[in-house]
């Protein structure tokens, strides 16, 4: 259930077609086994049935994808409009955010309610990561992030988002033992939870 050297290699497989194969073949399967599990659990978490969504990346005719993604949300029909729990890889490391992403629905609201709460951000473990671009790699340690320029800018720019969560590198010790990255997903979805 966990990702491996080889998942990492899949995600630099030389294009669209290939890269797309080893993506449906080898993490595709890995994501649906790790999404189905973590649905019943954030299901019961919140008291919101939670549905399970893989990123197709349909729309893609040329240039294959950098990262791909699974994303669990209380929406059957899609996730992007909605607060959701993203767990996916890029070729350098493993993610768990919490993601609200450019199509989210009322994010005066949402940015708001964190700028009232920043202190509950602030106080995350020294090892919670800000992504503000789900399509750039680079992300920053939460300890070295001034959160209230990103969470802004997540609200006045069309194309803000906001996620905050845990990457793992290859060979980091969660990703090697089934039990332990369970338990860090499952550590990571108090904050989905409190969001939702």
């Amino acid at each position: 259930m966990t990702f491996t050297k080889n998942d990492f290699k899949a995600m630099q497989t030389p294009g669209l077609e290939d890269r797309m194969e080893a993506i449906q073949t080898q993490i595709q399967p890995k994501f649906r086994e790790i999404g189905e599990g973590l649905a019943t659990y954030l299901s019961a978490k919140t008291g919101t049935e939670m549905f399970l969504h893989i990123a197709r990346h349909a729309r893609r005719s040329v240039n294959p994808p950098d990262s791909t993604w699974l994303a669990v949300a209380n929406n059957k029909r899609g996730y992007k409009k909605h607060p959701h729990f993203q767990v996916g890889i890029w070729d350098e490391y493993v993610f768990i955010w919490l993601a609200f992403i450019y199509e989210t629905e009322n994010r005066q609201i949402v940015v708001h309610n964190f700028l009232e709460n920043l202190d509950q951000l602030e106080n995350l473990p020294a090892n919670f990561s800000i992504s503000p671009d789900h399509t750039e790699k680079p992300t920053s340690l939460i300890q070295n992030t001034d959160l209230t320029k990103v969470l802004e800018r997540f609200r006045d720019v069309k194309k803000g988002e906001f996620m905050v969560g845990r990457i793992f590198k290859h060979g980091d010790e969660a990703l090697k033992n089934d039990a332990q990255f369970t338990k860090e997903l499952e550590k990571n979805g108090g904050l989905v939870a409190t969001a939702l």
